[in-house]
C-alpha cells in the first residue's frame, strides 16, 4: 500500500491539477463570452445596414425621374448596394471571420463612394432636391447612417475588448490552442455620405 507521504503528494497533485483546469476553463469561458458579445453587437449593425439597403432602391427610383442622363451612376449605386448586401450576409453568418469583415468594409466603402457621387450629381437638379419623397428618404437615410455609426462604435468597442484580452499573457497561449482568432474592427469612412446628405438636401 502507498505510504502517507505518497498519498499526500497525489492529493496535492490532484488539487493542483483541478486548480489549473479551473483556471484554464475560466480563460476559455471569458474568451467565449467576449466573442459572443461582439457577435451580438454586430446584429445591431446588421439591422441598420439592411434598413439602409432597403432605402437605396427607393432613392434610385426617385432619382431616375429627374436624372435620366445619369443612368450609369444610378446603376453603379444599385450594383454596389447588391455587393454590400452579399458581403454583409457573409459577416452576419460569422462576425468573427476577419476576412469576411474586410470584404464588407471594402463593399461599404464602394457603396459610400457610389452614393456620394449620386448625391453630388443631384445638386444639378433643383426639382429633385425639392421633391418631398426624396427629402423624406434622405432624412431616413441620415437617421439610419447615424444608427449605423452608433452600432459600429459599440461593435468596435466589443472587438477591442476581446482582442485586448486575447492578446494578453497568458490568454494568448490558450487563445491559439482553442482557435480564438483575432477579430476585425468594422471601419468605414462614411463621413462623405453624411456630408452629402447634409449639404445637398438640407432645408436651408
Amino acid at each position: 500500500m502507498p505510504g502517507t507521504a505518497t498519498i499526500i503528494v497525489l492529493v496535492v497533485l490532484v488539487v493542483l491539477g483541478l486548480i489549473v483546469a479551473m483556471w484554464i476553463g475560466g480563460i476559455y469561458n471569458r474568451l467565449v463570452s467576449l466573442r459572443n458579445r461582439f457577435k451580438n453587437a454586430f446584429s445591431q449593425i446588421d439591422v441598420q445596414l439592411k434598413r439602409r439597403y432597403d432605402l437605396i432602391p427607393n432613392l434610385v427610383e426617385t432619382c431616375k425621374g429627374y436624372m435620366s442622363h445619369e443612368r450609369e451612376t444610378l446603376e453603379a449605386v444599385i450594383q454596389a448596394r447588391n455587393q454590400a448586401m452579399t458581403a454583409n450576409a457573409a459577416v452576419a453568418g460569422n462576425p468573427a471571420d476577419a476576412q469576411a469583415m474586410q470584404g464588407l468594409m471594402g463593399a461599404e466603402t464602394a457603396l459610400t463612394g457610389s452614393l456620394g457621387k449620386m448625391f453630388a450629381l443631384a445638386e444639378a437638379y433643383p426639382d429633385l432636391k425639392a421633391n418631398d419623397n426624396m427629402k423624406s428618404l434622405m432624412e431616413e437615410l441620415t437617421s439610419t447612417e447615424n444608427k449605423v455609426a452608433f452600432s459600429r462604435q459599440a461593435f468596435n468597442d466589443s472587438v477591442t475588448t476581446y482582442n485586448t484580452y486575447r492578446e494578453s499573457f497568458p490568454q494568448t497561449i490558450f487563445a491559439g490552442m482553442f482557435n480564438f482568432a483575432a477579430a476585425q474592427l468594422f471601419e468605414v469612412k462614411d463621413a462623405a455620405v453624411r456630408e452629402a446628405v447634409k449639404v445637398s438636401f438640407s432645408d436651408s
